[in-house]
Protein backbone atom coordinates (compact mmCIF):
# COMPACT_ATOMS: atom_id res chain seq x y z
CA UNK A 1 0.00 0.00 0.00
CA UNK A 2 1.02 3.35 -0.84
CA UNK A 3 0.53 6.54 1.43
CA UNK A 4 0.73 9.21 -0.82
CA UNK A 5 0.71 12.20 1.38
CA UNK A 6 3.29 14.75 -1.05
CA UNK A 7 1.82 17.65 -2.28
CA UNK A 8 4.47 17.82 -5.36
CA UNK A 9 1.47 16.69 -7.58
CA UNK A 10 0.09 18.03 -10.43
CA UNK A 11 -3.51 19.41 -9.23
CA UNK A 12 -5.37 17.60 -11.73
CA UNK A 13 -3.88 14.21 -11.24
CA UNK A 14 -4.42 15.05 -7.61
CA UNK A 15 -7.91 15.72 -7.57
CA UNK A 16 -8.98 12.72 -10.23
CA UNK A 17 -7.00 10.54 -7.52
CA UNK A 18 -9.37 12.01 -4.74
CA UNK A 19 -12.01 11.59 -6.53
CA UNK A 20 -11.52 7.36 -6.70
CA UNK A 21 -10.38 7.76 -3.29
CA UNK A 22 -13.73 9.19 -2.29
CA UNK A 23 -15.75 6.88 -4.41
CA UNK A 24 -14.14 3.99 -2.40
CA UNK A 25 -15.63 5.60 0.81
CA UNK A 26 -19.16 5.04 0.05
CA UNK A 27 -19.55 1.56 1.53
CA UNK A 28 -16.76 2.28 3.47
CA UNK A 29 -15.53 0.74 7.33
CA UNK A 30 -15.96 4.51 8.59
CA UNK A 31 -19.00 4.95 7.76
CA UNK A 32 -20.49 1.99 10.33
CA UNK A 33 -20.47 4.63 13.08
CA UNK A 34 -24.54 5.11 13.98
CA UNK A 35 -24.10 8.79 12.33
CA UNK A 36 -22.91 8.56 9.03
CA UNK A 37 -20.41 10.47 8.17
CA UNK A 38 -20.88 13.18 5.40
CA UNK A 39 -17.71 12.52 2.52
CA UNK A 40 -16.16 15.85 1.83
CA UNK A 41 -15.35 16.46 -2.23
CA UNK A 42 -11.33 16.55 -3.21
CA UNK A 43 -11.82 20.51 -3.69
CA UNK A 44 -13.16 20.12 -0.05
CA UNK A 45 -10.40 18.01 1.35
CA UNK A 46 -7.78 20.56 -0.92
CA UNK A 47 -9.02 23.30 0.80
CA UNK A 48 -9.48 21.31 4.62
CA UNK A 49 -5.51 20.79 3.82
CA UNK A 50 -4.68 24.48 3.00
CA UNK A 51 -6.07 25.71 6.09
CA UNK A 52 -4.36 22.93 8.40
CA UNK A 53 -1.08 23.64 6.98
CA UNK A 54 -1.37 27.25 7.57
CA UNK A 55 -2.12 26.97 11.15
CA UNK A 56 0.61 24.48 10.95
CA UNK A 57 3.07 27.11 9.71
CA UNK A 58 2.06 29.87 12.05
CA UNK A 59 2.63 27.87 15.01
CA UNK A 60 5.58 26.22 14.01
CA UNK A 61 6.79 30.04 13.46
CA UNK A 62 6.61 30.69 17.06
CA UNK A 63 8.32 27.91 17.90
CA UNK A 64 11.52 28.65 20.00
CA UNK A 65 12.72 29.91 23.56
CA UNK A 66 9.38 30.20 25.23
CA UNK A 67 9.01 26.12 24.11
CA UNK A 68 12.07 25.01 25.34
CA UNK A 69 11.37 27.01 28.93
CA UNK A 70 9.00 24.83 29.23
CA UNK A 71 9.88 21.71 28.40
CA UNK A 72 13.27 22.45 30.59
CA UNK A 73 10.67 23.42 33.60
CA UNK A 74 8.85 20.18 33.39
CA UNK A 75 11.85 17.98 32.78
CA UNK A 76 12.73 19.90 36.21
CA UNK A 77 10.01 19.08 37.81
CA UNK A 78 9.98 15.67 37.10
CA UNK A 79 13.62 15.10 38.38
CA UNK A 80 12.42 16.78 41.65
CA UNK A 81 9.39 14.63 42.16
CA UNK A 82 11.54 11.53 41.23
CA UNK A 83 14.75 12.11 43.15
CA UNK A 84 11.80 12.86 46.10
CA UNK A 85 9.72 10.44 45.87
CA UNK A 86 12.70 7.72 46.25
CA UNK A 87 13.89 9.93 49.22
CA UNK A 88 10.06 10.18 51.04
CA UNK A 89 10.21 6.64 50.62
CA UNK A 90 12.89 6.01 52.80
CA UNK A 91 10.91 7.45 55.49
CA UNK A 92 8.42 4.47 55.36
CA UNK A 93 10.63 3.46 58.17
CA UNK A 94 9.17 5.16 60.86
CA UNK A 95 5.43 5.30 59.45
CA UNK A 96 4.32 3.26 56.32
CA UNK A 97 2.36 6.48 55.19
CA UNK A 98 5.52 7.60 53.31
CA UNK A 99 5.65 4.71 51.47
CA UNK A 100 2.35 6.10 50.09
CA UNK A 101 3.53 9.90 49.31
CA UNK A 102 6.75 8.44 47.71
CA UNK A 103 5.14 6.02 45.79
CA UNK A 104 2.39 8.82 44.54
CA UNK A 105 5.06 11.17 43.67
CA UNK A 106 7.33 8.67 41.70
CA UNK A 107 4.54 7.78 40.00
CA UNK A 108 3.78 11.59 38.67
CA UNK A 109 7.48 11.26 38.12
CA UNK A 110 7.12 8.38 35.72
CA UNK A 111 4.00 9.80 34.31
CA UNK A 112 5.68 13.02 33.06
CA UNK A 113 8.84 11.31 31.74
CA UNK A 114 6.60 9.00 29.47
CA UNK A 115 4.09 11.44 28.49
CA UNK A 116 5.07 14.91 28.43
CA UNK A 117 8.92 14.44 28.07
CA UNK A 118 9.44 11.15 26.45
CA UNK A 119 6.89 11.10 23.91
CA UNK A 120 6.82 14.22 22.76
CA UNK A 121 10.81 14.32 22.88
CA UNK A 122 10.97 10.93 20.97
CA UNK A 123 8.45 12.62 18.01
CA UNK A 124 11.37 14.72 17.59
CA UNK A 125 9.74 18.34 18.93
CA UNK A 126 12.49 19.40 20.82
CA UNK A 127 15.13 18.55 18.12
CA UNK A 128 15.60 22.38 17.49
CA UNK A 129 17.12 23.13 21.14
CA UNK A 130 20.01 20.69 19.90
CA UNK A 131 20.08 19.94 22.98
CA UNK A 132 21.54 16.00 23.13
CA UNK A 133 19.89 15.33 26.18
CA UNK A 134 16.11 16.32 24.64
CA UNK A 135 17.29 14.68 21.14
CA UNK A 136 14.60 12.82 19.38
CA UNK A 137 16.42 9.79 17.69
CA UNK A 138 18.40 8.74 20.98
CA UNK A 139 16.02 9.97 24.40
CA UNK A 140 15.39 6.85 26.29
CA UNK A 141 12.43 7.28 28.91
CA UNK A 142 11.88 5.34 32.03
CA UNK A 143 9.63 2.37 30.81
CA UNK A 144 10.33 -1.16 30.18
CA UNK A 145 9.65 -0.51 26.75
CA UNK A 146 12.70 0.25 24.21
CA UNK A 147 12.81 3.54 22.86
CA UNK A 148 13.67 2.47 19.69
CA UNK A 149 10.93 0.16 19.16
CA UNK A 150 8.88 2.68 20.38
CA UNK A 151 9.89 4.68 17.41
CA UNK A 152 9.52 1.71 15.24
CA UNK A 153 6.28 0.61 16.06
CA UNK A 154 4.44 4.35 17.36
CA UNK A 155 6.30 7.04 15.43
CA UNK A 156 6.55 5.42 12.25
CA UNK A 157 3.81 2.43 11.71
CA UNK A 158 0.78 4.06 14.60
CA UNK A 159 1.10 7.61 13.35
CA UNK A 160 1.50 6.45 9.28
CA UNK A 161 -1.31 4.34 9.40
CA UNK A 162 -3.85 5.45 12.09
CA UNK A 163 -6.52 3.10 12.23
CA UNK A 164 -6.09 1.38 9.66
CA UNK A 165 -7.39 -2.61 10.20
CA UNK A 166 -4.03 -4.75 9.81
CA UNK A 167 -1.76 -2.18 9.52
CA UNK A 168 -1.92 -0.14 12.96
CA UNK A 169 -1.28 -2.32 15.65
CA UNK A 170 -1.78 0.30 18.28
CA UNK A 171 -5.73 -0.26 17.52
CA UNK A 172 -6.55 -2.91 19.73
CA UNK A 173 -2.42 -4.36 20.59
CA UNK A 174 -3.52 -7.21 18.52
CA UNK A 175 -5.02 -8.30 21.94
CA UNK A 176 -8.45 -6.38 21.87
CA UNK A 177 -11.49 -6.59 19.05
CA UNK A 178 -12.49 -3.15 19.00
CA UNK A 179 -14.79 -2.73 15.24
CA UNK A 180 -16.23 -5.50 13.26
CA UNK A 181 -13.38 -5.69 10.96
CA UNK A 182 -11.79 -8.64 13.18
CA UNK A 183 -13.55 -11.08 12.73
CA UNK A 184 -15.07 -12.75 16.24
CA UNK A 185 -13.71 -15.42 18.17
CA UNK A 186 -14.37 -17.01 20.98
CA UNK A 187 -11.22 -15.90 22.85
CA UNK A 188 -12.73 -12.59 22.43
CA UNK A 189 -15.80 -13.10 24.85
CA UNK A 190 -13.13 -12.25 27.68
CA UNK A 191 -11.61 -9.69 26.67
CA UNK A 192 -12.64 -7.30 29.25
CA UNK A 193 -10.29 -8.91 31.77
CA UNK A 194 -7.54 -8.51 28.94
CA UNK A 195 -8.10 -5.28 28.67
CA UNK A 196 -8.03 -4.72 32.46
CA UNK A 197 -4.33 -6.59 32.46
CA UNK A 198 -3.13 -4.88 29.87
CA UNK A 199 -4.72 -1.76 31.68
CA UNK A 200 -2.46 -3.23 34.70
CA UNK A 201 0.65 -4.08 32.96
CA UNK A 202 0.31 -1.36 30.64
CA UNK A 203 4.36 -0.72 30.37
CA UNK A 204 4.58 -4.60 29.71
CA UNK A 205 2.46 -4.63 27.01
CA UNK A 206 3.91 -1.58 25.04
CA UNK A 207 7.49 -3.56 25.23
CA UNK A 208 6.38 -6.50 23.86
CA UNK A 209 4.37 -4.88 21.23
CA UNK A 210 6.42 -4.62 19.01
CA UNK A 211 7.64 -8.79 19.14
CA UNK A 212 4.15 -10.24 19.31
CA UNK A 213 3.37 -8.36 15.81
CA UNK A 214 7.22 -10.81 14.76
CA UNK A 215 6.32 -13.46 16.52
CA UNK A 216 9.60 -13.38 17.90
CA UNK A 217 9.05 -16.26 20.84
CA UNK A 218 5.86 -18.00 19.64
CA UNK A 219 3.75 -17.66 16.53
CA UNK A 220 4.08 -17.46 12.64
CA UNK A 221 4.91 -14.29 11.25
CA UNK A 222 2.30 -12.18 8.71
CA UNK A 223 4.19 -13.12 5.18
CA UNK A 224 3.52 -9.76 4.14
CA UNK A 225 4.72 -8.08 7.14
CA UNK A 226 8.21 -6.64 6.62
CA UNK A 227 10.46 -6.33 9.40
CA UNK A 228 13.44 -3.17 9.62
CA UNK A 229 15.61 -5.58 12.37
CA UNK A 230 15.68 -8.81 13.29
CA UNK A 231 14.05 -11.05 15.72
CA UNK A 232 17.39 -11.99 17.50
CA UNK A 233 18.15 -7.98 17.79
CA UNK A 234 14.30 -7.49 18.85
CA UNK A 235 14.63 -9.94 21.83
CA UNK A 236 18.22 -8.56 22.78
CA UNK A 237 16.98 -5.06 22.97
CA UNK A 238 14.00 -6.17 24.48
CA UNK A 239 15.38 -8.19 27.27
CA UNK A 240 18.86 -5.52 28.04
CA UNK A 241 15.84 -2.73 28.67
CA UNK A 242 14.00 -4.78 31.06
CA UNK A 243 17.12 -5.90 32.69
CA UNK A 244 18.09 -1.94 33.39
CA UNK A 245 14.60 -1.16 34.40
CA UNK A 246 13.85 -4.27 36.69
CA UNK A 247 17.31 -3.60 38.17
CA UNK A 248 16.68 -0.07 38.98
CA UNK A 249 13.28 -0.03 40.42
CA UNK A 250 13.05 -3.68 41.67
CA UNK A 251 16.83 -4.09 42.87
CA UNK A 252 19.23 -1.22 43.55
CA UNK A 253 17.29 1.21 45.26
CA UNK A 254 15.55 -1.38 47.34
CA UNK A 255 18.69 -2.63 47.88
CA UNK A 256 20.61 0.58 48.93
CA UNK A 257 18.09 1.35 51.87
CA UNK A 258 17.96 -1.96 53.28
CA UNK A 259 21.78 -2.21 53.54
CA UNK A 260 21.58 0.78 55.89
CA UNK A 261 18.14 0.37 57.81
CA UNK A 262 17.30 -3.45 57.40
CA UNK A 263 16.06 -5.80 55.22
CA UNK A 264 12.52 -5.14 56.25
CA UNK A 265 12.83 -2.42 54.10
CA UNK A 266 13.57 -3.68 50.62
CA UNK A 267 10.07 -5.28 50.51
CA UNK A 268 8.63 -1.46 51.92
CA UNK A 269 10.86 0.54 48.88
CA UNK A 270 9.80 -2.33 46.25
CA UNK A 271 6.08 -2.68 46.75
CA UNK A 272 6.39 1.33 46.70
CA UNK A 273 8.18 1.00 43.12
CA UNK A 274 5.17 -1.45 42.24
CA UNK A 275 2.81 0.97 43.52
CA UNK A 276 4.30 4.05 41.32
CA UNK A 277 5.10 2.18 37.97
CA UNK A 278 0.79 1.00 38.42
CA UNK A 279 -0.10 4.70 38.68
CA UNK A 280 1.92 5.43 35.49
CA UNK A 281 0.53 2.71 33.92
CA UNK A 282 -3.24 3.08 35.10
CA UNK A 283 -2.80 6.75 34.06
CA UNK A 284 -1.05 6.35 30.77
CA UNK A 285 -3.07 3.67 29.37
CA UNK A 286 -6.36 5.50 30.25
CA UNK A 287 -5.79 8.59 28.44
CA UNK A 288 -3.89 6.44 25.26
CA UNK A 289 -7.15 4.77 25.03
CA UNK A 290 -9.43 7.65 25.13
CA UNK A 291 -7.59 8.82 22.00
CA UNK A 292 -8.57 6.12 19.14
CA UNK A 293 -10.41 3.43 21.49
CA UNK A 294 -13.64 6.02 21.73
CA UNK A 295 -17.29 5.60 20.74
CA UNK A 296 -17.09 7.79 17.55
CA UNK A 297 -13.13 7.19 16.21
CA UNK A 298 -13.66 5.34 12.51
CA UNK A 299 -11.79 2.32 11.09
CA UNK A 300 -10.26 2.17 8.18
CA UNK A 301 -9.58 -1.06 5.48
CA UNK A 302 -6.13 -0.55 3.50
CA UNK A 303 -7.49 -0.10 0.21
CA UNK A 304 -9.81 2.54 1.04
CA UNK A 305 -6.54 4.34 2.30
CA UNK A 306 -4.23 3.86 -1.26
CA UNK A 307 -3.45 6.76 -2.85
CA UNK A 308 -4.04 9.31 -0.19
CA UNK A 309 -3.40 12.65 -0.49
CA UNK A 310 -2.41 14.94 2.07
CA UNK A 311 -5.89 16.44 2.52
CA UNK A 312 -7.26 12.41 3.05
CA UNK A 313 -4.19 11.86 5.58
CA UNK A 314 -5.49 15.09 7.57
CA UNK A 315 -9.46 13.63 7.23
CA UNK A 316 -8.22 9.97 8.90
CA UNK A 317 -6.41 11.60 11.42
CA UNK A 318 -9.29 13.84 12.87
CA UNK A 319 -11.95 10.77 12.21
CA UNK A 320 -9.37 8.52 13.58
CA UNK A 321 -8.68 10.20 17.21
CA UNK A 322 -10.56 12.10 20.19
CA UNK A 323 -9.52 14.66 22.38
CA UNK A 324 -9.89 15.22 25.96
CA UNK A 325 -11.70 18.64 27.55
CA UNK A 326 -10.26 19.47 31.11
CA UNK A 327 -7.89 21.52 33.11
CA UNK A 328 -4.04 23.05 32.41
CA UNK A 329 -3.27 19.73 34.62
CA UNK A 330 -5.00 17.70 32.64
CA UNK A 331 -3.29 18.38 29.13
CA UNK A 332 0.19 18.52 31.30
CA UNK A 333 -0.54 15.44 33.11
CA UNK A 334 -1.65 13.62 29.88
CA UNK A 335 1.65 14.73 27.64
CA UNK A 336 -1.36 17.08 25.54
CA UNK A 337 -2.32 13.64 24.35
CA UNK A 338 -5.52 15.31 25.30
CA UNK A 339 -5.10 17.11 22.02
CA UNK A 340 -4.78 13.68 20.44
CA UNK A 341 -6.30 15.40 17.36
CA UNK A 342 -3.52 17.70 16.83
CA UNK A 343 -1.17 15.68 17.64
CA UNK A 344 -2.05 13.65 14.88
CA UNK A 345 -2.18 16.38 12.47
CA UNK A 346 1.37 17.61 13.62
CA UNK A 347 3.12 15.12 15.78
CA UNK A 348 6.14 16.59 15.88
CA UNK A 349 4.90 20.00 17.18
CA UNK A 350 6.12 20.87 20.63
CA UNK A 351 3.23 19.93 23.01
CA UNK A 352 3.17 23.34 24.59
CA UNK A 353 1.18 24.62 21.16
CA UNK A 354 -1.46 21.95 21.16
CA UNK A 355 -3.25 24.07 22.78
CA UNK A 356 -3.03 27.25 20.62
CA UNK A 357 -3.93 25.52 17.78
CA UNK A 358 -7.05 23.04 19.04
CA UNK A 359 -9.61 25.84 18.66
CA UNK A 360 -8.40 26.71 15.10
CA UNK A 361 -8.82 23.40 14.07
CA UNK A 362 -11.96 22.59 15.31
CA UNK A 363 -13.23 25.91 13.78
CA UNK A 364 -11.78 24.37 10.24
CA UNK A 365 -13.56 21.07 11.11
CA UNK A 366 -16.90 23.11 11.31
CA UNK A 367 -16.28 25.29 8.23
CA UNK A 368 -15.76 21.93 6.13
CA UNK A 369 -18.45 20.28 7.95
CA UNK A 370 -16.14 17.50 9.48
CA UNK A 371 -16.33 15.64 12.71
CA UNK A 372 -14.49 16.71 15.91
CA UNK A 373 -14.79 14.47 18.51
CA UNK A 374 -14.13 15.52 22.19
CA UNK A 375 -15.67 15.50 25.03
CA UNK A 376 -14.47 14.94 29.27
CA UNK A 377 -12.29 12.63 29.85
CA UNK A 378 -14.88 10.66 31.95
CA UNK A 379 -17.27 10.45 29.48
CA UNK A 380 -14.49 9.35 26.73
CA UNK A 381 -13.37 6.98 28.71
CA UNK A 382 -17.00 5.24 29.69
CA UNK A 383 -17.15 5.00 25.56
CA UNK A 384 -13.65 2.86 25.40
CA UNK A 385 -14.73 0.89 28.33
CA UNK A 386 -18.56 -0.08 26.42
CA UNK A 387 -16.57 -0.52 22.90
CA UNK A 388 -14.23 -3.17 24.80
CA UNK A 389 -17.52 -4.76 26.04
CA UNK A 390 -19.41 -4.53 22.62
CA UNK A 391 -17.17 -6.21 20.18
CA UNK A 392 -16.37 -9.22 22.70
CA UNK A 393 -20.00 -10.14 21.65
CA UNK A 394 -20.58 -11.26 18.59
CA UNK A 395 -23.58 -10.59 16.49
CA UNK A 396 -25.74 -13.59 15.25
CA UNK A 397 -24.39 -12.95 12.29
CA UNK A 398 -20.73 -13.17 13.33
CA UNK A 399 -21.72 -16.24 15.80
CA UNK A 400 -23.28 -18.21 12.68
CA UNK A 401 -20.18 -17.29 10.53
CA UNK A 402 -17.94 -18.40 13.43
CA UNK A 403 -19.31 -22.03 13.05
CA UNK A 404 -19.64 -21.95 9.41
CA UNK A 405 -15.62 -21.46 9.12
CA UNK A 406 -15.28 -24.21 12.24
CA UNK A 407 -17.45 -26.63 10.24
Amino acid sequence: MTLAITAVVARKVQFAGSNRWIAQQQNSHFRRNKVTTHIPSAETLESFKNDLDQIRDEAMAKVGEEDARYIRNVVRVQRVLDIGGRAVMVAGFYHWIWFVVGAVMLGIAKILDNMEIGHNIMHGAYDFMNDPHLNGTSFEWDNVCDGQSWRRTHNFEHHTYTNIIGKDRDFGYDLLRLSDDTPWKPRFKNQFFWYLGLTTFFQWGVAYHELIGERVFFGKKKVERQSVISKKQLAKDFFAKIRKSVFRDYLFYPGVVALFLGWPMFFGILLANMGANLIRNIWASTIIFCGHFTEDVHTFSEKECENETRGQWYYRQILGSSNLEGSKLLHIMSGHLSRQVEHHLFPDMPSYRYNEVAEKVQAVCRKHNIPYNTGSLWSQYKTVVERVLKYSKPTPEEKAAFKQVRA
